[in-house]
This record gives structure tokens, C-alpha cells and sequence, in this order.
């Protein structure tokens, strides 16, 4: 496989990855942060998977109340933007490579369905620790679809935002995620939460860019087909 093509495959699965693992953060009315960033390390699990050494090593998630971004890029070819509207329900994907500019916009039904084919069971433990100086909480996760890949993740509370998982396989989760796996597309990924910023964030962050092209789901399938 060519390099070109590593790339267009790794790239889909950033996009994955960004809808899986950050679609809905809102704020919580008991308090916490309700605006600024976290930064993640991220990396492949399965060091023998074709696409390792192209898997993401960073993201960037910006958050405003009802508001999310989540910002990925690689090897400077490749840039995406998983803009998010707990409020509206909605899930915006923007893609810039080369000369193309263009965004999809999922509902809650779409998201909802393709969460079913990573279906999670989730059991809370009396476990804490400290991620960042705040207080995480671990959770014993299992994939529904086979029950002997297991794994713990850790969510805090402390940042308020009890639904920023409503759209996600992990919906139940009632805080902010600070470290978890997910798979998508026969590659599974950790996120670590690393640093924490109270900034504010300018509302424009949030809003699909003019110069973007407003396409349909199948016509942005399509074009992640024809990198292929």
C-alpha cells in the first residue's frame, strides 16, 4: 500500500476517533469549568496494526457550555475539525486537504446509530485518583460485542459537564473523560488527558468556516472512497 494511501486511511480513522470519543460536551448547572481546553496524548494499542505508526498522537479539545471542538491534523496534509452543538443535538465534520474544503453535519440519529456497532458496558468502581489534580473515578469497561476485551478508564466530576457523553458509546458516563480506549475500524486507541486550561474561547470557534463547502453524508463517504 502506498504511502499516500496509509495516510487517507489514517486520516478516516482520525475522523472516527473524533466522533467516537468526543461527540457532546455541556456543561453541568452544579458547577465546574464550562469553558477551555484539554489536550490529549493518544496512541494505538495494537503495536502490529498496519496503520500504528500513523495513528494520532494528539488531540485538542476546546469546550464552551453546550460547544465542543475537537481539532486533529497530520503530517501537515490533513486537517479536521469535529464541531459539536450538545444543544442542537448536532455534529459538524469539516475536512481541509489540498484545494478541498468542505463539511457534513450528522444528527443524533445518525451518531446514535453508528454507536450501536461499538455498544459498551460500563460499571462504576469505588476507585479514585488524581489525573491533572482533579479527582477521577475508574470505571470497568467491557465490549459488548466480545466480552473478554476488557479495559479501565477514568472520568472526573470535578469540571462539571454530566452530559458531555450523551452521544458517545459511553453515554452513561456522567463527567468528562480523562482516560479511555476506543475502537473504531479495527483500530483501538488510548487517550490520556495531559493538560487542562480555563481560557475563554471565542464563540467563532465553534462555527463551520464560510469557505467551507456544506456536503451530505454520502457525499462525504465518497470522498474518503476515492483517497482510497
Amino acid at each position: 500500500m502506498t504511502t499516500f494511501k496509509l495516510i487517507s486511511k489514517y486520516f478516516i480513522l482520525v475522523i472516527a476517533f473524533a466522533l467516537g470519543s468526543f461527540t457532546s460536551c455541556s456543561s453541568d448547572k452544579s458547577g465546574g469549568s464550562e469553558e477551555g481546553i484539554i489536550e490529549f496524548d493518544t496512541k494505538a494499542i495494537d503495536e502490529q496494526h498496519p496503520l500504528y505508526g500513523l495513528a494520532p498522537s494528539s488531540a485538542t479539545l476546546k469546550f464552551k457550555k453546550e460547544k465542543f471542538a475537537i481539532e486533529m491534523s497530520t503530517m501537515g496534509m490533513f486537517n479536521t475539525a469535529i464541531i459539536g452543538d450538545n444543544k442542537a443535538k448536532t455534529v459538524a465534520q469539516t475536512v481541509k486537504f489540498m484545494d478541498i474544503k468542505q463539511a457534513c453535519i450528522e444528527n443524533e440519529k445518525d451518531i446514535i446509530t453508528e454507536n450501536l456497532d461499538f455498544a459498551l458496558k460500563i460499571e462504576e468502581t469505588k476507585d479514585t485518583k488524581k489525573i491533572m489534580g482533579l479527582k477521577a473515578h475508574k470505571i470497568k469497561v467491557t465490549m459488548a460485542a466480545n466480552p473478554t476485551i476488557t479495559f479501565d478508564a477514568w472520568y472526573t466530576k470535578e469540571l462539571g459537564m454530566e452530559d458531555c457523553n450523551s452521544l458517545t458509546p459511553y453515554s452513561q458516563v456522567k463527567g468528562v473523560l480523562l482516560d479511555y480506549r476506543i475502537k473504531k475500524m479495527g483500530l483501538e486507541m488510548h487517550f490520556i488527558a495531559k493538560s487542562i486550561k480555563k481560557v475563554e474561547i471565542p464563540d467563532n470557534t465553534f462555527e463551520i468556516p464560510a469557505s467551507m463547502k456544506i456536503v451530505s453524508k454520502e457525499e462525504m463517504a465518497k470522498f474518503f472512497a476515492n483517497l482510497q
